[in-house]
This record gives structure tokens, C-alpha cells and sequence, in this order.
């Protein structure tokens, strides 16, 4: 049996009002919009398979197999989730956290305009 341990004791998820394991704030301040689409994915992936202190130990290849994603948009996700201060993880372990007070930056896959274009080219080339 894998022995898990709180990675961040000063950020373990709260239910603080309604019942609700995703706070209202994630869609109310933004946190969704500031996500790319495999962020999405790998946080409500998290959130869902977590305990009550956010912890969960699902490996990289069973993520990407239940997500139908690659690994590449998984370390990319996971990064930068890690980046945006929603989860902490080292290296077997996840750990969802509290909702920080500021929302993060949006990622690069929600830009619009020429360098989003430039993104989309990049990544289309990339995969022939």
C-alpha cells in the first residue's frame, strides 16, 4: 500500500460553504479561463480521483490512458498546473490545492490573435 503524505500543510483543500468539490471560485474568479483544455482535463481528472486533502497517486500512464491524451499534453498540463500554483506534486504524488488568492495567467493555447495562429501552425507541423 502506497503510505501518502500532505506535500503542502498550509493549503489542503477546504469545503467551506456549500458542498462543492470544485469551489464556485474556480468558474467565478476565472481560474477555468485561464486553463488550457488538457489543463481542464488533468485538474478534474485530480480533483476527481483526490481524498479530502487533495491527494491522489494515479501514474503518468494511466492519466494519459483514462484522458485518451499524449504524454507530451500531459507533462505540459502538468506543468503548468504546477506553474499556475493549482497543484503541488513530487513525483508520485498529487496534491490539489486550495485555490490560490490570485488568478493565474492564462496559458499560451488560450491566446488569440497572429501568435495564437503561429501556435496552432507550430503544433500542426509538429504532429505530420
Amino acid at each position: 500500500m502506497i503510505k501518502k503524505k500532505i506535500l503542502n500543510p498550509e493549503r489542503v483543500r477546504k469545503i467551506n460553504g456549500g458542498f462543492s468539490f470544485i469551489p464556485h471560485r474556480f468558474l467565478q474568479d476565472e481560474f477555468l479561463a485561464a486553463l488550457s483544455q488538457q489543463e481542464i482535463l488533468v485538474y478534474l481528472f485530480l480533483v476527481l480521483a483526490s481524498d479530502r486533502f487533495g491527494l491522489s497517486f494515479y501514474s503518468y500512464d494511466m492519466i494519459c490512458s483514462l484522458l485518451q491524451i499524449t504524454v507530451d499534453q500531459y507533462i505540459e498540463a502538468r506543468n503548468g498546473l504546477i506553474q499556475k500554483d493549482l497543484i503541488a506534486f513530487d513525483g508520485t504524488l498529487f496534491q490539489v490545492l486550495e485555490l490560490p488568492a490570485k488568478v493565474p495567467i492564462a496559458s499560451k493555447s488560450k491566446q488569440t490573435g497572429p501568435d495564437a495562429l503561429l501556435e496552432l501552425v507550430k503544433r500542426t507541423v509538429k504532429r505530420i
